[in-house]
């Protein structure tokens, strides 16, 4: 059995405040896109995991396939599988690879086991994961608030169509590193609004007459800051035509939201970069 855990960007990330539990109340709105893994599980005689494409940098016993097969195994008497994972979709770079990855582990085994758990036992289970891994199990556009596991569906009708390039210069941030730069600004901007507005509205403010900064990111400026090369990238984006451009995540990959593809883009880029032309999955 195989499948294609997806990423995601994020339209905005807006980090309201510290929580007593040690994690922070955040509000976004998950976009899922159309650049992929690729994960395999058969049964075995005894538990296997492999991978292969880009190198993982963490120990096996971190890894959110593991975590989520044990997960599992704890509640349900899970025969052995093996499971190989093949790696494209950059890490540490604000992507959401590994928590698909993890999300995704959950879907297969529900389905290679006929587990037949309800959407909401899913979710409950990707959160023991991490904050990132229940959007994976609804996989659809939505604003996300608390660690991120409180979501609603959003509509964004000017998305429709477009294209999405990713730029990744080959930096890993960790979320720690992130939240280490992190200034607290409280932003207001209501993130639903501001995406029902048309994309190249979104960098200079969102709405008309708002107040506040509309679409931001409030973990790039001190990524920016520390990394130039995001600021760097962004402009460049810019400069190709894109309607609106911004780290997601936590960092590094950033974003360009375009009409169509401009010709040779990627050739604007060192050769070490990652470069991805990609669509809404």
């Amino acid at each position: 059995m195989i499948v294609f855990p997806n990423a995601k960007i994020n339209l905005g990330l807006q980090v309201k405040a510290k929580r007593p539990d040690g994690f922070h109340d955040l509000e976004t709105v998950f976009f899922p896109i159309n650049c992929t893994d690729m994960l395999e599980a058969v049964r075995a005689e005894e538990f296997a995991f492999t991978t292969s494409g880009l190198p993982i940098d963490a120990a096996s016993e971190h890894n959110l396939c593991i975590k989520a097969w044990n997960i599992l195994a704890k509640d349900f008497a899970l025969s052995p599988v093996k499971m190989h994972l093949h790696k494209q979709i950059p890490m540490g770079a604000g992507l959401g690879g590994g928590s698909s990855d993890g999300a995704f582990t959950l879907l297969l085994l529900n389905k290679l086991f006929k587990l037949d758990l309800s959407e909401e036992l899913l979710i409950n289970y990707a959160l023991q994961l991490g904050s990132d891994c229940p959007f994976f199990i609804q996989n659809k556009p939505v604003f996300a608030t608390g660690r991120g596991e409180i979501m609603e569906p959003v509509e964004i009708p000017s998305m429709r169509g477009k294209k999405i390039l990713l730029v990744n210069p080959a930096l890993h941030i960790s979320t720690r590193e992130a939240f280490e730069q992190l200034e607290l600004k409280g932003g207001n901007s209501d993130l639903r609004e501001v995406v029902k507005e048309p994309v190249e509205r979104w960098r200079d403010g969102g709405m008309e007459g708002s107040r506040d900064g509309g679409m931001e990111n409030d973990f790039e400026a001190g990524a920016s800051a520390r990394y130039p090369e995001i600021a760097q990238i962004r402009e460049e984006l810019y400069k190709q035509g894109a309607l609106y451009a911004a780290m997601t995540g936590t960092g590094s990959t950033v974003f360009g939201i375009f009409k169509e593809v401009p010709a040779g883009w990627e050739k604007s880029f060192p050769t070490q970069y990652r470069c991805i032309a990609t669509t809404m999955a």
